[in-house]
């Protein structure tokens, strides 16, 4: 993009622009983390179960896919200014309404609004902050960061809500985070002249039917997969008619997008192998981070941990990021091949699964889980900005567009698909053992009875009556029978993921796509990536 001067004020030196631009991006990567940090919170506050906040996100993330096929005529509609304060003060003002918003289906509209305004920035902001730079590792360099803050928000957006909850309300949190884009509009008058970057193209140009299909087959998708189990799968006319609308939609964008001259999204990008190979990593990439929510939940529901005492602990996850990060701008910057960094990446995520199968315990200490911990979060950060620069490389710039929004959707539904597999397999491993540790805890059990025995003796000893006394151990015994089968469901589904990575990483090393000798090209990804919406 060729970017003109005119659009900031002649007296604001270039590190005061970068600043600006910088604090612009984090509010909407921060919005993404703010319900999905805290899903049970979230749910009591809007009296609804986890899989409804689930499907919420999920409107967002689809939102977010589907607006970047678009983002860019908004961008050439308004002045660069005007577009850039206006997204400030409608996410300030989705925010407080969500915030008085006590019902659900109230809620879900402005989920579809903050999906909007987390996707109309984003591109646009990058590569006003990448022409700011004329270093060769500009690229590598700015996307490190965008991505490194993107990955970090979740858990700082969870410390900050718990603590935010512990001194004040879902109110006042809102609130705060609503002054946080009023400071940023503020940023902007203040850089920010009137003028125009690109010549203003009509909005009555955007291919709002290709829009509305994609959003269709999104939310279909997505309600299939989040209610599925549910609602017993396909015995439900709902999800029924959920994956219908999914396909039929589905389907109709897919031959609208084949047929017009200009389509927002082009399929010939499925035709570079590279591409496709980039697309799978990153889905196998999100459904295997998606295991790091059973590890925060164990926490809560088995070693009952105090919410604060994990958000803390989250740090560690996050220091293994940043050390992620900064391992792969180096070997970027070496030209190591992405082989190599690929394979070492999924590799750590397979170690953390293997190891942290040992650690489902009825309790741990803090120093047993912090090296698994800590290595989940160097894959992690290892990971992605390779697999970005991978992805969208792979494929001429003509095309880097719809390449981004290729990548963009494989992380929606790599999300989507990872809270789908791990709810339903939780929900049937733990059936499957609970029936059979209940056996251990029949009355003909002499073990069952001496500890039905134990148990009364000592309840009577704090002052209970007898018939108290044996509801009270009955129910003890029944919670210890749900903690152990949700550990020995954790433990088989780390087991088999672990073990599904380690196959990863030989299918990586054996892929004759992931040629042996590619290394990032510095001249090619220049050309490409600063014109994606990733």
């Amino acid at each position: 993009m060729q970017q003109s001067p005119d659009i900031f004020k002649s007296w604001a030196p270039g590190w005061l622009i970068k600043l600006v631009l910088i604090c612009c991006m984090v509010p909407s990567m921060m919005l993404l983390g703010l319900y999905n940090s805290n899903v049970t919170y979230a749910s009591s506050f809007l009296d609804v179960e986890p899989e409804d906040m689930q499907y919420a996100i999920c409107i967002t993330y689809a939102t977010l896919v589907a607006t970047v096929l678009i983002e860019n005529r908004f961008f050439k509609y308004f002045s660069t200014r005007n577009y850039f304060i206006g997204i400030s003060f409608i996410s300030a003002l989705v925010l407080i309404l969500s915030a008085w918003s006590h019902h659900y289906y109230q809620f879900l509209p402005l989920r579809f609004a903050e999906g909007v305004c987390m996707a109309l920035p984003g591109g646009s902001l990058r590569q006003l902050l990448l022409s700011k730079y004329k270093s060769k590792n500009a690229v590598v360099f700015v996307y490190t960061f965008f991505y490194g803050i993107l990955l970090l928000s979740s858990g700082l957006t969870m410390h900050l809500v718990v603590w935010m909850l512990d001194r004040f309300t879902w109110q006042h949190m809102a609130v705060g985070m609503a002054l946080f884009h009023v400071l940023c509009m503020g940023l902007l008058l203040l850089v920010f002249n009137g003028n125009r970057l690109h010549k203003k193209i009509p909005l009555y140009r955007v291919d709002w039917v290709s829009y509305i299909l994609l959003l269709c087959a999104m939310f279909g998708g997505s309600y299939v997969l989040v209610y599925g189990e549910k609602l017993y799968w396909f015995q439900s006319p709902v999800i029924i008619g959920a994956a219908v609308l999914a396909l039929v939609t589905g389907a109709l964008f897919t031959l609208r997008q084949l047929h017009r001259k200009r389509p927002g999204f082009n399929f010939a990008v499925t035709q570079y192998a590279n591409l496709r190979t980039g697309v799978c990593l990153f889905i196998l990439f999100y459904i295997s981070r998606a295991t790091l929510n059973i590890c925060h939940s164990t926490m809560s529901r088995v070693w009952n941990w105090e919410p604060l005492h994990v958000a803390a602990v989250q740090y560690i996850n996050m220091g293994g990021i940043v050390a992620g990060l900064i391992f792969s701008i180096i070997a970027l910057h070496y030209q190591v091949r992405i082989k190599r960094l690929l394979a070492a990446g999924f590799l750590l995520l397979a170690v953390y699964h293997i190891w942290f199968t040992f650690l489902f315990v009825p309790d741990v200490a803090l120093s047993q889980i912090t090296i698994p911990y800590l290595l989940q979060g160097m894959a992690v950060g290892m990971l992605f900005v390779p697999l970005v620069l991978f992805t969208v490389s792979s494929v001429p710039a003509t095309m880097a567009v719809s390449a981004g929004i290729a990548g963009v959707s494989a992380r929606f539904w790599g999300n989507t698909l990872g809270f789908s597999v791990f709810q339903n397999a939780q929900v049937y491993l733990q059936q499957q053992h609970y029936s059979k540790l209940q056996q251990f805890i029949s009355p003909e059990s002499p073990v069952a009875q001496q500890r039905v025995a134990q148990g009364v003796q000592s309840f009577m000893g704090k002052g209970f009556s007898a018939d108290e006394a044996m509801a009270l151990t009955v129910k003890q015994l029944n919670n210890a029978t749900v903690k152990q089968s949700m550990l020995l469901s954790n433990m088989e589904l780390f087991t088999v993921v672990g073990i599904g990575l380690l196959v990863a990483v030989v299918l990586i090393l054996a892929n004759q796509h992931l040629k042996n000798a590619y290394v990032m090209m510095r001249e090619k990804t220049e050309k490409v990536l600063p014109r994606t919406l990733w």
